[in-house]
């Protein structure tokens, strides 16, 4: 047993909570925000006329998602160079059986077929071909075995707000609000649930889709939510993270403070309350509904695609009223102004009981 603890030990292979819960998921968030979100935000720029090529670059960003999170994670536990570059392709295996649960499927897949790829690393005469066949067949094996249950269990979040949608206004925006706002900020991901389960009264194949404005209102509660956890997080940790975390976080993602959260979930507090009270006002006295692209219900303000794809919905032909000052008053007020005050009187109460402390929520570097 002493021999194996002591190989172990000469890889670096450790099994820690703080290595694989809090190192390799903030990795993980940044090789996120690497790809795929800064991609959405270049989409977000190809839609102004004449910056489209904006949106040809933006358009590769889902492909390169899963290789950019699990090298992110491989570079986190310190792999050597084959590991890191056979990463790239478990990634991307992961990542597509994984589905809706593609991020979290990237995380555990990559951790397993990382530290396999380390112990056998230049063990052999042959390592060239050893390693990255380990660390490729271990992934590959592992992302078609288990991915598509990860990925089936992330569904049940989709069905849950499904079933949320047909309740009554104040009821489904408070409830779809916070989930949505939740599986933003987890390693999962919302954009894809919210396309799946159709989060928009938008027509799809020419069709109006039944209980259209029950989707539209809920699409419009899941922006709410989104936009509470991305501005209030990025707001309530402008403390310690300045101008670089309050527009990493803002328009790009929250899932970058999922470290913090492992550490200490009460963080999550402020943005879930401003959720809770965001949702209901966004159904029920502003009526914001979602019909532009049902996948924007799940951006929040990532590239500002949510409020984006609620204004082309209000200009696309498809809302069903016309457009006056209390819903852009709705809007801005839901999506970035609520967030912000809420958070920031809420997070300075928790930093006073000391349920917040100083670096807290400083991003990983």
């Amino acid at each position: 047993m002493g021999k194996v603890k002591a190989f172990f030990l000469r890889k670096d292979v450790v099994f820690s909570a703080k290595r694989y819960g809090i190192d390799a998921l903030g990795a993980m968030a940044l090789g996120l925000f690497g790809s795929l979100l800064i991609a959405t935000i270049f989409n977000a720029i190809g839609l102004i006329p004449g910056l489209s090529f904006f949106k040809t670059i933006g358009s590769y960003g889902a492909s390169a998602a899963g290789c950019a999170m699990a090298v992110a994670i491989a570079y986190a536990l310190k792999a050597p160079p084959l590991v890191l570059y056979s990463a790239a392709l478990v990634g991307m295996i992961a990542n597509s059986q994984g589905g809706a649960g593609g991020p979290l499927a990237v995380l555990l897949i990559a951790i397993v077929a990382v530290e396999c790829g380390k112990l056998v690393s230049k063990e052999t005469k042959v390592d060239i071909l050893v390693t990255p066949f380990v660390t490729v067949f271990v992934g590959g094996a592992l992302s078609i075995l288990l991915a598509g249950y990860i990925g089936k269990l992330v569904s049940y979040v989709g069905s849950f707000i499904g079933w949320a949608t047909l309740q009554q206004p104040f009821v489904m925006g408070l409830l779809v609000s916070v989930v949505v706002g939740i599986a933003l900020t987890l390693p999962i991901s919302s954009a894809a649930i919210c396309a799946a389960i159709g989060l928009s009264g938008a027509m799809v194949n020419g069709a109006v889709p039944a209980n259209a404005e029950g989707l539209a209102l809920a699409g419009g509660a899941a922006v709410a939510g989104c936009c509470a956890h991305m501005i209030g997080f990025a707001v309530m940790s402008f403390r310690e993270n300045k101008w670089g975390g309050l527009v990493s976080q803002g328009i790009g993602t929250s899932m970058l403070q999922m470290p913090n959260l492992v550490k200490n979930p009460r963080l999550w507090i402020p943005p879930v309350i401003a959720s809770a009270i965001t949702g209901p006002l966004a159904t029920c006295v502003f009526r914001l509904q979602m019909y532009g692209a049902a996948i924007n219900s799940g951006m929040g303000t990532c590239g500002l695609l949510g409020p984006i794809g609620i204004v082309l919905g209000w200009f696309g032909g498809e809302y069903p009223a016309t457009v006056g000052a209390l819903d852009w008053i709705g809007l801005v007020l839901v999506c970035f102004i609520l967030p912000a005050l809420l958070c920031l009187a809420l997070g300075a109460l928790l930093r006073k009981i000391s349920w917040i402390k100083e670096n807290d929520l400083l991003l990983p570097q």
